[in-house]
């Protein structure tokens, strides 16, 4: 498993791919494509023999072989999701190296250094970098910032977890000393207060960059070991700077940390409800108790 800190302060254990999976979907892979390369093959050198000169005709197959090995791959990448036909025979999908879905630019670019890895070097290339990279990587996906996980893989139960910002035990996403561990927090939301669930699923948060969505999940992780005074000014500072990117603006009254809580806790509950889409709509789990004494801005 490959432990991935996604933009969202979510954690991912995705199942790599390794080269033996690989190079079996890459055969099934260059079988196909060179069907393609004998139907271009074909057709140029028989039904377009009469009306194509020989440099047209070699033009044309050029042309077709590009398209084939470099076109074949990105199409098939970019439309689903970072899966070519071997790699659904194999339960294999391509992702960023942040765990989210693979783009066309990289697609491109894996496609390009494949065609110098797989092709014209037989995956001379990409043998000794697969066997060496952590999470089996060819030069294409070092370049593309992509790996190749294993979708049909047994998931253990922990498979989704929550990064240490989201261990959510008492108040507002603040770890009290003695919290429980990522192992505890393994529910497929974070808890939000009730009283503010319709407010927080009214949040347009497209506007958060990820570094500052990063930084109020550090502040949050690290809440009980600061002094009151430098952390309630810091929660100030970062409830501000969110709220000016974040709409609609938060109840009046509401405490810094329990608003930078909701709001990552919401971030994090869309983004997992995107990389669960199998499981059902989310239904909320319930906020777990408040710690002896209270906390401030924690409504029960």
């Amino acid at each position: 498993m490959e432990e991935i800190v996604t933009g969202e302060a979510v954690v991912l254990d995705l199942p790599c791919a390794r080269f033996p999976a690989r190079i079996l979907a890459r055969i099934i892979d260059m079988t196909v494509e060179l069907v393609l390369i004998g139907v271009i093959a074909l057709l140029v050198g028989s039904g377009m023999a009469s009306i194509l000169d020989s440099a047209a005709s070699t033009a044309l197959m050029l042309s077709g072989l590009v398209l084939v090995i470099v076109g074949y791959p990105v199409a098939f990448e970019t439309l689903s999701r970072g899966r070519t036909l071997g790699k659904m025979a194999l339960g294999l999908r391509v992702v960023a190296d942040d765990g989210g879905p693979e783009r066309f630019r990289q697609a491109l670019v894996r496609a390009l250094a494949g065609a110098i890895e797989c092709w014209a070097f037989l995956g001379v290339l990409a043998l000794p970098t697969s066997i060496l990279s952590g999470k089996g990587k060819r030069l294409g996906d070092i370049f593309a910032g992509t790996f190749v996980i294993r979708e049909r893989a047994p998931q253990p139960a922990a498979g989704i977890y929550l990064a240490a910002p989201a261990r959510v035990t008492a108040g507002p996403g603040v770890p009290h000393p003695g919290s429980a561990g990522p192992g505890a927090a393994l529910a497929s939301a974070t808890p939000v207060d009730p009283g503010l669930r319709p407010w927080a699923a009214s949040l347009d948060l497209s506007a958060l960059p990820d570094q500052l969505a990063a930084s109020a999940a550090s502040y949050l992780s690290r809440y009980w070991q600061l002094n009151s005074g430098p952390r309630d000014a810091i929660g100030r500072q970062l409830a501000a700077d969110v709220a000016a990117r974040v709409s609609p603006p938060p109840p009046p009254g509401l405490a810094p940390a329990l608003y930078l809580h909701t709001v990552l806790a919401e971030r994090r509950n869309r983004e997992l409800a995107r990389l669960l889409p199998s499981s059902g709509p989310w239904q909320p789990s319930p906020p777990p108790p408040a710690p002896a004494g209270g906390f401030p801005g924690w409504r029960r």
